[in-house]
């Protein structure tokens, strides 16, 4: 039994591919990705047994990679766990994850490391664990990274705070350099930031809020980049929200340093700290929203390709988390519900990046960077795709999500592309029509 995906607009960054075409699905791979086939050779290879998915009026892509989500899982699964995440990125059109190791315990060591790979590996979804950089992620010694990436780890991250001794991650950058696996770098200096809840401008202290400085960031990204050049290592820059961090971006690229890639959320380029009218703790995350400035420097960066990768950083929290003062309530926001309709509408509609420019970003390019087979349509690939539907638009409804996370700036924003149908190894894990 094979799939049809029929009558969409297929987008494919690996391959060029941008305009109408038919896609065909055998075995969990892609057997035919090409010009839509005429009706009488279209009624000659259809099947009796085939299920044929109409996708008029839709975009048909590669499955969005995300690099950068936290599934709470184990530990803190109030928050979310393993299948409601996983359902959640398939709401999205998100087939590939990397989840953070900042759970309870951290994936600090081989032994948790597989156990908690085996779990995820029971999801609809590429649930690929990340681990941890320290034990316990208290930053005082190298976690067992070389154990872990013979279990199978393609990513190690200390996401939640950075590796704050320079030496000790100098260390790290060596061990996965030779494994040949990147850093998910969480660049934020804690004696800069101290008691920080949003930027540090004139919009905190309108709400009576201690500030984060930009140089919170700059300084561990300036750090890591300079460690990560010396020595050769993958590392990739989590959640940039600076204009420094786009500007160093820039510098990496212009002289042609490889290896040294980075990533942007949604929230990150649609909204800035003067969005923040309230002490709405909606509008709270780490790294902050940050200036106007900030957010037209980060997309430039995005469209000169300097920053390769939108990432959610989706974090989602229980109610009780997320009341309250921004002074008090956890930082974090959902994301893998929202992300590629509110890319879409804001960024391919008013011709900001084009169609391909925005799926490399959203999927091409995060696979390339982790090693892994997806982000293509390419013939014999695995059939990982998303349909999304960019004809109506629809309100964002947080009370629908997926996710047990309702922690989001962006409910009953207007948008265009929800996802349709979203496969992952050639099953059909979300059926928006039924």
């Amino acid at each position: 039994m094979g799939i049809w995906i029929q009558g969409g607009h297929m987008v494919d960054p690996s391959s060029g591919y941008d305009a109408p075409g038919d896609l065909y699905i055998q075995d969990g791979k892609i057997a035919y990705a090409g010009t839509p086939l005429p009706e009488g050779e279209r009624e000659g290879r259809i099947r009796e047994e085939d299920t044929c998915l109409d996708a008029s009026g839709c975009l048909v892509v590669p499955g969005l990679v995300d690099m950068h989500v936290h599934f709470r899982d184990p530990g803190q699964t109030r928050k979310e766990d393993f299948c409601t995440g996983s359902r959640s990125a398939a709401r999205g059109g998100v087939t590939s994850v990397v989840a953070m190791p900042n759970t309870t315990p951290p994936i600090d060591s081989a032994a948790i490391y597989r156990e908690t790979a085996d779990r995820a590996a029971a999801q609809g979804i590429r649930i690929l664990q990340a681990g941890a950089l320290t034990r316990g992620q208290e930053g005082r010694e190298l976690s067992d990274i070389a154990g872990m990436a013979a279990a199978g780890a393609l990513a190690f991250s200390e996401d939640g705070k950075s590796v704050p001794s320079a030496g000790l991650m100098r260390e790290a950058l060596k061990i996965t350099a030779a494994c040949h696996i990147p850093v998910l770098d969480h660049c934020e200096d804690m004696s800069i930031r101290g008691a920080g809840v949003m930027n540090d401008d004139d919009n905190a202290r309108r709400l009576g809020l201690a500030g984060i400085a930009n140089s919170t960031e700059d300084v561990i990204a300036a750090r890591d980049i300079t460690l990560a050049a010396e020595l050769g290592a993958p590392l990739h820059l989590c959640h940039c929200s600076t204009a420094g961090a786009a500007a160093m971006m820039r510098s990496v690229r212009r002289e042609g340093i490889n290896g040294i890639t980075a990533e942007v959320c949604p929230h990150h380029l649609l909204l800035t700290s003067d969005d923040i009218r309230t002490d709405d703790p909606n509008y709270k995350m780490n790294p902050p929203l940050r200036t106007r400035r900030d957010v037209d420097a980060l997309l430039e960066a995005l469209c000169n390709g300097d920053i390769t990768v939108i990432s959610t950083d989706h974090a989602p929290h229980t109610a009780e988390d997320k009341a309250g003062s921004i002074k008090n309530a956890a930082f974090g926001i959902v994301g893998l519900e929202t992300s590629f309709a509110l890319m879409y509408t804001h960024l391919v509609e008013k011709k900001v990046l084009t169609l391909s420019q925005l799926i490399a970003c959203m999927s091409t390019n995060p696979a390339r960077i982790l090693g892994i087979p997806a982000g293509t349509l390419g013939i014999g690939a695995c059939a990982d795709v998303a349909v999304f539907n960019i004809a109506d638009t629809y309100a964002i409804d947080k009370a629908a999500f997926a996710s047990k996370g309702r922690n989001t700036p962006f409910d009953g924003w207007e948008v265009r592309g929800k996802a349709v149908y979203t496969l992952c190894g050639g099953r059909v894990v979300w059926d928006g029509r039924r």
